[in-house]
């Protein structure tokens, strides 16, 4: 069976309110200050609240380390870890979303370039083009770079498996 991306939710789950994502910053910069610390890592945390989610951005001050956990793997890895800190301490399903030293713009930017070169395959002859599984987020990134382009995106599948599928529009 495939999904086509459509908002999941339960009965039970209604969309957290101003104050309640306010915590989970709160809640994950406590966690992050404390990863930051072990690791000697100095940084500078800003909280903000978006489109219905928490952002967390780790910034490096003048002369900072923040650069040795900017990787996206690496970043993605701290923010499933941050969530389940958030999740934990506040007993809600977290949606957070974590930046460090820019690594979310460095990431939209191999998005667009893997978009990009879908394109062209299809511009090329291809029906259609399909690219690799990535998280929920990711794939939104990728739904709104495919319709600026003018064409159209689906995501299929399920759990880790889940991967956007890009067409003609």
């Amino acid at each position: 069976m495939t999904n086509i991306d459509t908002p999941r939710v339960s009965a039970d789950r209604t969309e957290p309110t101003i104050e309640e994502l306010e915590q989970e910053g709160d809640v994950a910069a406590d966690f992050l200050e404390g990863l930051l610390d072990i690791a000697d890592i100095d940084g500078d945390l800003d909280l903000d609240v978006r489109n219905g989610r928490a952002y967390v951005s780790v910034e490096a001050p003048e002369g900072g380390s923040v650069s040795l956990i900017a990787d996206p793997d690496t970043v993605q890895a701290l923010q499933e870890l941050t969530r389940i800190a958030v999740q934990a301490k506040t007993g809600r399903f977290s949606r957070l979303i974590l930046d460090v030293g820019g690594s979310r713009d460095t990431r939209q930017q191999q998005l667009a370039g893997l978009v990009d070169r879908a394109i062209q395959k299809i511009e090329e002859g291809a029906s259609q083009a399909s690219l690799p599984s990535m998280s929920s987020y990711e794939r939104k990134l990728v739904h709104d770079v495919v319709a600026e382009r003018g064409f159209v995106s689906e995501s299929y599948g399920e759990g880790a498996d889940r991967h956007t599928v890009i067409r003609r529009a």
